[in-house]
């Protein structure tokens, strides 16, 4: 009797440690089976985060390219745009240096991204419009330019042609002479051929009629040159204004001018001066800084 209890004691407690040993196995199989689900999870979630944390590192280098594309002339912006591309890139450098990422982390980068995404695109928006508007300016510039050349062309034209009216007025005021001709003159004031006998040269002409001329006192001026292109003058004093010298003449008389023909005559006398040589003589007649006849005479 004694030796069927302890079999039967004995059976018990085998079947009580085997079930033991089973639920152990058991346990220790949902264990493993957490284990390796946990783990693939893990990895799940770690693949994951490498492949947001890529992305955002690839959308951090993309804002950096457009950010170094932006130019502008304005110092304010230029600025702005120096601050907001120190930002991306101290972003950019924060998350390549990142061991550990979380997703929290993950989506305060990403945060930061949007952000910075948006400052860009109202830079874009603010560049676009200065540029728009720089054009429109120097569409403006060149547009004024045009005019102001076209402006200094008309201008130039009417000077121009104010120059060009005021030559041919001076021109049509200029005094002209006709019946020019000089007559050397012996001393009873015959025309005479021979040097030795000229004791003086009359020069005689008409000045013309002329309405637009200056009217009143008028100084007509003589030069003769000798055969040797000598002037002759009584003083070295006696110039007058002619273009931007003063020159020498030969003899001067002033008559008074009304507009009508007025015959002149004006004489140079040799008296007390040497003796002329022959040859051919050139007379030159001047008034009002204007050249206004020239003829020759010629003596043996």
């Amino acid at each position: 009797m004694s030796s069927q209890i302890d079999a039967m004691q004995k059976d018990s407690k085998d079947m009580r440690n085997n079930i033991i040993v089973v639920v152990l196995a058991v346990v220790l199989a949902v264990v493993l089976v957490l284990f390796f689900l946990q783990r693939r999870d893990h990895k799940v979630m770690m693949t994951e985060i490498k492949a947001e944390k890529d992305s955002i590192q690839y959308q951090l280098t993309e804002i950096a390219a457009s950010y170094d594309s932006l130019k502008t002339e304005n110092d304010t912006i230029s600025e702005q745009l120096f601050v907001a591309q120190n930002k991306v890139k101290d972003l950019l450098i924060e998350v390549e240096q990142t061991k550990k990422v979380s997703f929290s982390k993950i989506s305060d980068y990403q945060k930061q991204v949007t952000t910075l995404r948006g400052i860009m695109r109202d830079f874009v928006v603010q560049i676009d419009s200065l540029n728009r508007r720089n054009e429109e300016l120097m569409a403006e510039n060149r547009e004024v330019k045009q005019q102001y050349r076209e402006v200094e062309q008309t201008n130039q034209q009417l000077n121009q042609e104010k120059e060009r009216l005021q030559q041919n007025l001076k021109r049509a005021a200029m005094l002209e002479t006709r019946q020019l001709v000089a007559e050397p003159l012996n001393t009873r004031s015959k025309e005479t051929k021979f040097a030795k006998r000229t004791a003086k040269v009359r020069i005689y002409f008409v000045l013309g009629q002329n309405a637009t001329a200056k009217r009143g006192p008028k100084q007509i001026y003589v030069r003769i040159m000798r055969p040797d292109q000598l002037l002759m003058v009584k003083s070295e004093n006696d110039v007058f204004q002619f273009e931007d010298l003063k020159i020498q003449y030969s003899a001067m008389r002033e008559v008074v001018y009304e507009g009508q023909d007025l015959p002149v005559a004006i004489f140079w006398d040799n008296t007390n001066e040497p003796e002329m040589m022959p040859g051919t003589y050139t007379v030159n007649l001047f008034a009002d800084g204007n050249e206004i006849g020239e003829t020759t005479f010629e003596i043996q």
